[in-house]
């Protein structure tokens, strides 16, 4: 004969109550089923377990030690229930997240990562930093759940949630002399021959940066198209030019390290960076965990008060 736990819980609400007739009223069980119980329990362990006395029904000394067992093993049981019911609700699965290359977004693929690792473990995260128009249309397509781009404007297929705009700063080799007073904001007319690493013309963060140029009446001298932020800053820092990124690109990552950050003015450069989901397919539940994660890590963001970067 085996021993269940509802013998033993039983057992147990017999000895706290010192009844049987209160302990069978609070189970909402019969009194004769109740008996049979204790009958089983005394036969399988071969020990008296319960004796009647003056004040009611107390333990046996040997009842007083499977009590305290019972005690134990009901509670690991209850915990084992509890255990049970959180890992049905812990979410697991994959989700995918792009960053926009030379975005500040760029620079909380760590916060991220670390964030969705505390709250969600068992959710996988794929990061993929590209292009603002490719990651749309990835998103668009199905094959990336949400992405953080550059959009000036509303693209075909995904929702856009405007996060924040951050303004582009001219970052350039270290020693460089650059016009002006070094603390003072640089015109973007001064631009006019200073050699410059931009992305292609495929980037909207280029499109930007050639519209800004043009009404400053400056004709960018584009010595490479770089579309890789390492070697990007392998070739400003080795003095082949200067390039134009936001702040935070640069100060939150070691690989500009020792590099100059100028503030443009006349006109200012800056983008907006929003939050790109498919307007057509519904997000599952490992992409809305990571959606709320990444707006968090971006209100952490706001609120640190990161050069250049405001509400959008």
């Amino acid at each position: 004969m085996s021993v269940d736990f509802r013998k033993l819980k039983s057992f147990v609400k017999i000895v706290d109550t010192g009844s049987v007739s209160r302990a069978a009223s609070l189970l909402r069980t019969a009194q004769p089923a109740l008996s049979q119980q204790i009958a089983a329990l005394e036969a399988h362990f071969k020990h008296k377990l319960l004796i009647r006395s003056n004040v009611g029904i107390a333990p046996t000394e040997a009842g007083l030690i499977l009590y305290r067992h019972a005690q134990l093993m009901l509670k690991q049981i209850e915990q084992a229930q509890v255990d049970i019911d959180q890992s049905a609700k812990s979410v697991a699965g994959r989700v995918s997240i792009g960053l926009a290359t030379y975005s500040s977004s760029s620079a909380l693929s760590l916060p991220i990562l670390k964030e969705m690792k505390a709250r969600h473990p068992h959710i996988v995260v794929h990061i993929n930093d590209s292009f603002g128009q490719i990651l749309s249309e990835l998103i668009m397509t199905g094959k990336m759940d949400m992405a953080l781009i550059y959009a000036a404007a509303p693209i075909k297929g995904v929702t856009l949630q405007p996060l924040f705009r951050e303004e582009m700063f001219l970052v350039s080799p270290p020693g460089i002399e650059l016009p002006g007073d070094s603390s003072a904001p640089l015109p973007l007319s001064a631009l006019q021959d200073i050699p410059l690493l931009l992305p292609s013309k495929a980037h909207l963060l280029r499109r930007l940066i050639d519209d800004a140029l043009a009404r400053a009446r400056a004709t960018p001298d584009v010595v490479s198209e770089i579309e890789s932020v390492p070697a990007l800053s392998a070739a400003v820092l080795d003095g082949l030019g200067s390039t134009i990124l936001p702040a935070s690109v640069v100060t939150e990552t070691a690989i500009f390290s020792g590099a100059q950050v100028r503030a443009l003015t006349k006109p200012v450069i800056d983008a907006t960076v929003s939050l790109c989901v498919a307007d057509h397919l519904p997000l599952s539940e490992p992409a809305i965990a990571a959606r709320s994660v990444l707006l968090d890590v971006v209100g952490k963001l706001m609120s640190s008060h990161h050069p250049g970067i405001r509400p959008a």
